[in-house]
C-alpha cells in the first residue's frame, strides 16, 4: 500500500499550491483537479486510496489542489481557466516535471485540454475521465442562465451538510454507505468553502474550449461511464468526434467519481494507453474489513481471532471503542469522550494526553480503524465491520431478525449513551420479528414462526402479543402440550403485572 506522501507547495503568483508526488512507475502522470478537492484528506477513505495505489503501480503520479481550494492557499481568489493553466505549469516546474501524461476528471477536462493546446511540448498524452470541452450547455439565454445560477446557489448552500446532493449524484454506488456519506460531507468542507464553490461553479458557465479541439496534436484517451448522472456520455462522444485520432472507451456504470464503481475497468485502459501494456499484479486489496466488532448480545472484537480482554491494556480503551461504535461513524468530541472515561476529573490538559493513550491502544488493537482530528474522533467504518452497521443495513424483515444478535452492549445498560441506540435497535427488531412471525404463520411455517415468537419473549418476557402469537402458532401446528406450557408461561408473566389471562382453551 502506498505511503501517504508529504504535502509540498509550489509558489505561483503570490500563492502556494499544494501538491503530492508518489509512485515509481515508468511514466510520469499529472492529474488536473476537478471543481474542488483536498489531496490530503482524500487519503482517509479506502476507496480513494485504492485508486491512488493503482496510479502508483504504473506511474510517478502528481496531483494538486488549485488555488482557493483544498490544502492550497484558501484566501486566494478563484481563478478563470487561463490563470489555472499557468498554475499547472508552476506546479510542474516546482516538481521538476518537464513533460507528462495528463489525466483530468470532470471539470478539470477543459483546463487540461487548454494546457495541452498551449504547451504541447509539456503534454505527452491526455486522458479525460467523465469530462467534456465544456461542462454546461452553451449559448444559454438570459432566463436559462439565471435558472442555472440559482441551481448553483442552492447546491452551494448545502455543500458539506447532510443535505448535500453530491454523494447521490457523483457516487450512487456508495450512497447507501452512511460512513462514506458522513466522511464526504467533511471532505466537501475541506475541499472548498461555500463561497468559493459558488464562484467555481459560476465560472463553469463560460468555460468552453471546443474551438481548440481540432488542433490537439497528441494521443488522447476519453473514458466515460454511460450512465454518468453528472456529465452525460454525449459530452465524451462530442470530444471523440472533434479531436483527431482520439480513442473513446465507454464504460458501464453511473458513478462520476472514478474511485467509485468498477475501478479496474478503466484503470487497465489507462495503464495500457500510457505504458503500452498492463503489467500482471496481485489482486487489488479487499476493501471488506478484516476487523469485526460485535456489540449485540455481547461486546467482542475479532482480528482474525477474538481479541482477549488482556490485549486492551485497560477498560477505558474498550469503553472508548464502544462509544465510537455507538456513534456509527459520526465524530465524537474529545471533550465528550473525556467526560465518559474520566467523569470525576476536570483538568482538560491532562485528560487530553490520557485520551491519546487510550486512542493509541484502540488503534493498536484494530490496526488503525479510527479517524482523529484535533476536535473529535470517529470510527472508520471502511476499516471495520460492525454488527450494528450490518443490522441497520438489513433491508427486509428476515434480514433484520437474522442480524439482531441480542441487546446492544448488554453490559453497559447503565451508560446513558447506549440507551438510544439500544432502544432503536430493539424496536426495529421487534417490529420486524412480529411481521415475520405472522408471515410464517400465514404460510404454515410453524416452526419458524415459533422460533421468532420465542425470540420476542426473550427480549421482553412481558410482551403479551408475542406470548399470544406463540400459543396460536403451537396450536396451529398441533402441538397441544407445547401450547399449554407456553400459555402457563404467559399467565405467570402477566400475573407479575397483576394482569389476568383467560384459562387455556385448546
Amino acid at each position: 500500500m502506498t505511503d501517504i506522501p508529504p504535502i509540498q507547495f509550489a509558489p505561483a503568483r503570490s500563492a502556494r499550491l499544494a501538491y503530492q508526488v508518489f509512485g515509481d512507475g515508468p511514466v510520469t502522470m499529472v492529474a488536473i483537479p476537478p471543481t474542488a478537492q483536498n489531496i490530503e484528506v482524500a487519503w482517509e477513505r479506502a476507496e480513494v486510496r485504492r485508486m491512488f495505489d493503482r496510479f502508483a503501480s504504473f506511474s510517478r503520479f502528481l496531483h494538486f489542489d488549485k488555488r482557493g481550494t483544498g490544502a492550497s492557499d484558501r484566501r486566494s481568489r478563484v481563478q478563470d481557466i487561463d490563470e489555472r493553466v499557468d498554475d499547472l505549469r508552476a506546479v510542474m516546474d516546482h516538481a521538476g516535471i518537464s513533460r507528462a501524461h495528463l489525466f483530468a476528471a470532470s471539470e478539470g477536462g477543459p483546463m487540461a485540454i487548454l494546457f495541452a493546446a498551449t504547451y504541447p511540448d509539456r503534454a505527452e498524452s491526455l486522458t479525460l475521465f467523465g469530462s467534456g470541452a465544456s461542462m454546461m450547455p452553451q449559448n444559454l439565454n438570459p432566463e436559462e442562465r439565471a435558472d442555472e445560477l440559482e441551481r448553483q446557489r442552492r447546491y452551494a448552500a448545502v455543500w458539506g451538510t447532510p443535505d448535500s446532493p453530491v454523494v447521490d449524484g457523483f457516487a450512487p454506488s456508495l450512497a447507501a454507505d452512511q460512513s462514506f456519506r458522513s466522511w464526504h460531507q467533511r471532505y466537501e468542507r475541506a475541499a472548498a468553502s461555500r463561497d468559493s464553490l459558488r464562484d467555481l461553479l459560476e465560472l463553469t458557465l463560460d468555460m468552453d474550449v471546443r474551438e481548440v479541439l481540432p488542433f490537439l496534436d497528441l494521443p488522447v484517451l476519453i473514458l466515460h461511464r454511460t450512465e454518468d448522472l453528472i456529465v452525460p456520455v454525449e459530452y465524451a462522444r462530442e470530444l471523440a468526434a472533434a479531436i483527431p485520432g482520439a480513442k473513446l472507451v465507454e464504460l458501464e456504470g453511473a458513478d462520476h467519481f472514478g474511485y467509485a464503481g468498477d475501478l479496474e475497468a478503466w484503470m487497465v485502459e489507462l495503464e495500457r494507453f500510457v505504458t503500452g501494456a498492463v503489467q500482471p499484479r496481485p489482486a487489488m486489496p479487499n476493501l471488506h474489513p478484516a476487523v469485526r466488532i460485535e456489540t449485540m448480545g455481547r461486546f467482542a472484537v475479532f482480528v482474525e481471532d477474538e481479541v482477549p480482554v488482556s490485549a486492551w491494556g485497560s477498560r477505558r480503551a474498550r469503553q472508548l471503542l464502544k462509544r465510537l461504535v455507538t456513534a456509527r461513524g459520526w465524530p465524537v468530541t474529545r471533550d465528550h469522550l473525556c467526560d465518559i472515561l474520566w467523569p470525576d476529573e476536570g483538568d482538560r490538559g491532562r485528560l487530553s494526553a490520557r485520551l491519546s493513550v487510550q486512542l493509541s491502544a484502540v488503534r493498536r488493537v484494530l490496526g488503525g480503524g479510527v479517524i482523529a482530528s484535533r476536535e473529535a474522533i470517529q470510527l472508520d467504518l471502511a476499516a471495520v465491520d460492525s454488527d450494528l452497521e450490518r443490522f441497520h443495513a438489513a433491508e427486509d424483515d428476515a434480514a433484520v431478525v437474522a442480524a439482531y444478535g441480542g441487546e446492544f452492549l448488554p453490559e453497559d445498560v447503565y451508560e446513558d449513551w447506549t440507551g438510544p441506540v439500544r432502544d432503536e435497535a430493539r424496536a426495529r427488531f421487534v417490529s420486524a420479528a412480529r411481521r415475520l412471525a405472522s408471515h410464517h404463520l400465514d404460510h404454515s411455517r410453524y416452526q419458524l414462526a415459533a422460533e421468532v415468537a420465542r425470540r420476542l419473549i426473550v427480549i421482553d418476557r412481558y410482551d403479551e402479543a408475542a406470548h399470544r402469537l406463540l400459543v396460536e402458532v403451537l396450536l396451529a401446528a398441533g402441538e397441544q402440550g407445547e401450547a399449554q406450557r407456553a400459555h402457563a408461561t404467559w399467565r405467570a408473566a402477566m400475573a407479575e403485572l397483576d394482569i389476568e389471562i383467560a384459562p387455556f382453551d385448546s
